[in-house]
């Protein structure tokens, strides 16, 4: 496998779409889910049909490891322990899926899935308050509940345990980005795009260590890094895995989306946020991922002017941008490196002193890459961002070059084709070339060696960021695109450009005679 090309697994059946684009199992699936959603809106169906995903999810692991109890020792398989051992949920006999699959069609599925859910949380204390229930409400269409059991009883049928969790681990990943999607703005609360992680996490490569999210959304960060593990030949596991988050449904959704990868973290929540009471104060981390939100003004920054995070100058009261970078540059290990997403603007504003932060910033040499990313890549934006790229030590030696005193620019904004009117993503090509540029300026042992590229990447000394006012803009230091020419001299083209200049101005004054000749045709008696 290329270095830096995410691994892509097949799917098992695909089916043409109207525009000529192919649609995968999950596409199929959530097309058919959302038809049965009728006049229920995507914020409200989206944990209605998670929550069935997620059910069903460890029923199939439950279920498997059942039926091998069963053929051992039938009273060790109705014993919790014997599924927690093997890090399996303990799933009640009221709350399995092939008994819920045989109510689907009763009047009272609602009453009985909630009652399910109830009954998993109390077996189970990491799930506590995490699971939906409530599906019994008046206002939920029970006939569609059972239609909606019966569509996600299909996914994986005859599969064998492994990859039915996988399957259903893919469709609960799609469901989430299609619900963003149905949501538009408020979509990008809970979802991060998927090239956008894969970028960052394809850059910073995660095989083992700490990483930590501090405005996690659904965890969907979380799941690329054990993506990129699993690819790269590392074990599951390799990673231990940490994060905050202060939108309590949001939190639940990231949980649920960890629990059905198999995924152990540690995610904490509270209302009040990462900057005012950090869950993970005295931790330090070796991969930082993060997507805050943009230019938060009410941040609650006039309660932290002294805060011993600000290390480059107190962030302004009416934007949370660059307290976001203190955030993640203070809880970084001593050789860790953060991947972070912020607006356009945070690269060049002089705003309430915001300058004065990057320029120190950059004085301290923990810059290490910015990318400017093209616009149209987000469900909540169509502006263009950015991605920062932070380091505590650029000499860390193991063969990797040192790489004080430089930061790597890449432009980035002609990259990704258009998926559909509105929405744009990066191709694996580019993920990979992105990936492979920030590998080779690194100097990683197994990346070729580095060269700017004009138009694309730059490595720019300090002293030439200081000139240009400490602005981090890629454009400003890239330069053009080099294009290739014709082989056709100056002058020839300048003389081509002239004869042909001069059988325009014959035919236009031709043209002039015409007109003339007609109008002097034309009478303009009363």
């Amino acid at each position: 496998m290329p270095r830096g090309r995410p691994r892509k697994d097949g799917a098992p059946t695909q089916k043409k779409a109207g525009n000529g684009a192919t649609l995968g199992f999950e596409a199929q699936l959530f097309l058919a889910a959302d038809k049965l959603r009728k006049n229920l809106e995507p914020s409200d169906y989206k944990h209605v049909a998670l929550g069935l995903i997620f059910l069903r999810h460890i029923s199939i692991a439950f279920e498997a490891r059942h039926a091998e109890l069963m053929a051992e020792d039938a009273l060790a398989a109705e014993d919790p322990d014997e599924y927690l051992a093997d890090n399996i949920f303990w799933v009640p006999a009221g709350a399995r899926w092939s008994f819920l699959q045989a109510s689907a069609r009763q009047p009272t599925i609602g009453k009985l899935i909630d009652e399910a859910m109830g009954a998993i949380e109390a077996a189970n204390p990491g799930l506590k308050g995490v699971l939906p229930k409530d599906y019994n409400r008046p206002a939920l269409d029970k006939v569609m509940l059972g239609e909606l059991i019966d569509l996600i009883s299909g996914i994986a049928v005859g599969e064998p345990g492994e990859k039915a969790r996988d399957l259903l681990g893919r469709v609960y990943e799609y469901f989430l980005g299609g619900f963003a999607g149905a949501e538009g703005k408020r979509g990008g609360e809970f979802y991060t795009a998927q090239s956008v992680v894969r970028v960052l996490v394809e850059m910073i490569e995660p095989y083992k260590g700490r990483v930590y999210d501090p405005c996690c959304g659904s965890g969907g960060m979380f799941v690329q890094s054990e993506k990129f593990v699993e690819s790269h030949g590392g074990r599951v596991g390799d990673i231990a895995i940490y994060g905050q988050e202060s939108n309590y449904t949001t939190w639940r959704l990231a949980k649920m989306n960890l629990a059905v990868r198999g995924i152990d973290a540690d995610i904490r929540w509270n209302n009040e946020g990462s900057f005012h009471k950090d869950e993970l104060k005295d931790l330090r981390f070796d991969y930082i991922l993060a997507n805050p939100p943009f230019n938060v003004s009410d941040w609650g920054g006039d309660r932290l002017r002294e805060d011993a995070r600000w290390t480059f100058g107190a962030p302004p009261v009416g934007n949370a941008n660059y307290a976001w970078l203190q955030h993640i540059h203070t809880h970084l290990a001593p050789n860790g490196v953060a991947g972070v997403v912020l607006a356009n603007g945070s690269m060049s504003s002089g705003q309430s002193g915001e300058d004065a932060i990057r320029r120190a910033m950059v004085d301290a040499d923990v810059v290490d890459c910015m990318i400017a990313l093209p616009g149209q890549l987000f469900y909540s934006t169509q502006i263009p961002v950015c991605l920062w790229f932070l380091a505590r030590h650029k000499n860390p030696g193991g063969g990797w070059r040192d790489r004080r005193g430089e930061i790597l620019f890449i432009d980035a904004r002609k990259m990704g084709v258009m998926v559909d009117r509105v929405r744009r993503e990066l191709t694996d090509e580019d993920i990979a070339t992105i990936a492979d540029t920030y590998h080779a300026w690194r100097g990683e042992p197994d990346a070729p060696d580095y060269a700017d590229v004009p138009g694309f990447a730059k490595a720019a000394t300090l002293k030439e960021v200081r000139q240009s006012g400490h602005i981090l803009t890629p454009g400003r230091y890239v330069g053009s695109e080099i294009v290739e020419g014709d082989g056709i001299s100056f002058s020839q083209r300048l003389a081509t450009l002239a004869g042909t200049l001069e059988g325009q101005f014959d035919t236009a004054s031709t043209l002039t005679t015409i007109i003339r000749t007609k109008l002097a045709l034309v009478s303009f008696d009363d």
